[in-house]
């Protein structure tokens, strides 16, 4: 059977707005059902790196939760600390970014909790007995909430070639020690002709695995936790995945997680992809490029491969903006995230969730 996947575009007129449009978009795809009177509802998003400005806007934020709050629900916005040396490494830098990034009381009209602590320590084990792992580690506050609502950027991914609510739930809910799991063996490589000796991932390591021998960078993979913010600091292309052995387990991982994130949520999820800014990197970034393709819509559904999937196509049947780092498969019908990374198996990872149970990739779009 198909999962039913709701879609807005963004036209609007004086008779409704793009905000009231949401408003309708969410109440179609049955936030009612998902949030009851007075549910602790997580919203999972993802504040952005400060420098970034690809990520969702919080006026966009604000309707989703006056939603939650118009049928008696308490809603939160959350979001785990990352494992990079970034502006969101611990609790108080991920709030100052945060309300840099306009993420406010007075914004969105709901508290901020960092779901796994000061920080990333505070977590809640799930078993789950699946392939890669016995146990996953979610943020504490994620799984203690009655109700989780994932309001995703959708845009390219590094090793997942895209990003949307798989990667918001698999990789977003987990606790540091979670995430560090799931980054385990994909230790880089260096490309010694590339490296120019600049020393800058070297100064951005958070975990001392870099340095410089006879002005080369050297990596040491003991040290080494997989988080891949040496790849992206890189200008030269020096430092690299090691594609073949990371990149599906990296997936398998991160699927696992998502499954663990929705342990204790069956029948309390609901899934929103925002199709705008789509940038070819993730928002962790604190840069972000410019968009590959227009911004296209929003997506809702209580199936989070679904949407995913749906998402993914959506982006695929466009043609391509002019002067972005997408230089093959512009067309519309061609593949933008295996024009940006070829190497990236990124269908697996629907393969293995329907594997799980997750959720479906055939779906049926529902245009409102």
């Amino acid at each position: 059977m198909k999962s039913k996947v709701y879609f807005i575009n963004f036209r609007a007129s004086a008779k409704e707005n793009i905000l009231e449009k949401i408003g309708r978009l969410v109440d179609t795809a049955g936030i009612s059902e998902i949030v009851k009177d007075r549910d602790l509802t997580a919203i999972k998003i993802h504040f952005g790196e400060y420098g970034n400005t690809a990520f969702i806007r919080p006026v966009f934020v604000r309707k989703i939760i006056e939603c939650i709050k118009d049928i008696g629900g308490r809603p939160f916005l959350t979001d785990t600390n990352t494992l990079y040396s970034g502006s969101r490494g611990d609790t108080y830098n991920h709030l100052v970014t945060a309300f840099k990034n306009g993420f406010t009381y007075t914004t969105v009209s709901a508290p901020i909790v960092i779901a796994d602590g000061l920080r990333g320590g505070s977590e809640t084990p799930v078993t789950i007995k699946k392939n890669r792992f016995k146990k996953v580690y979610i943020g504490s506050e994620i799984y203690n909430a009655d109700s989780l609502i994932s309001v995703a950027h959708f845009k390219g991914h590094e090793l997942s070639g895209f990003a949307g609510t798989l990667k918001n739930l698999g990789m977003g809910c987990a606790s540091r020690k979670g995430k560090m799991a799931q980054h385990a063996g994909l230790g880089p490589r260096i490309t010694k002709k590339k490296c120019i000796g600049c020393g800058e991932c070297v100064y951005h390591c958070s975990q001392n695995a870099l340095s410089m021998v006879d002005e080369k960078a050297k990596i040491d993979l003991k040290k080494c936790i997989g988080c891949g913010e040496c790849i992206l600091i890189c200008v030269n292309d020096a430092i690299n995945v090691r594609w073949k052995r990371a990149v599906p387990v990296f997936l398998e991982n991160m699927i696992e997680y998502t499954l663990g994130v929705l342990h204790n949520k069956k029948g309390k999820s609901l899934f929103i992809n925002f199709i705008t800014d789509v940038s070819p990197g993730c928002d962790c970034h604190s840069t972000n490029d410019a968009p590959i393709v227009r911004d296209i819509g929003i997506l809702a559904s209580k199936d989070p491969v679904a949407v995913d999937r749906a998402s993914v196509d959506l982006v695929n049947k466009e043609q391509a903006l002019p002067e972005t780092r997408l230089r093959k498969n512009r067309n519309p019908g061609e593949d933008k995230f295996k024009g940006i990374y070829p190497k990236v198996n990124w269908e697996s990872q629907f393969e293995y969730a329907e594997k799980l149970g997750i959720g479906n990739i055939a779906y049926k779009m529902i245009r409102i």
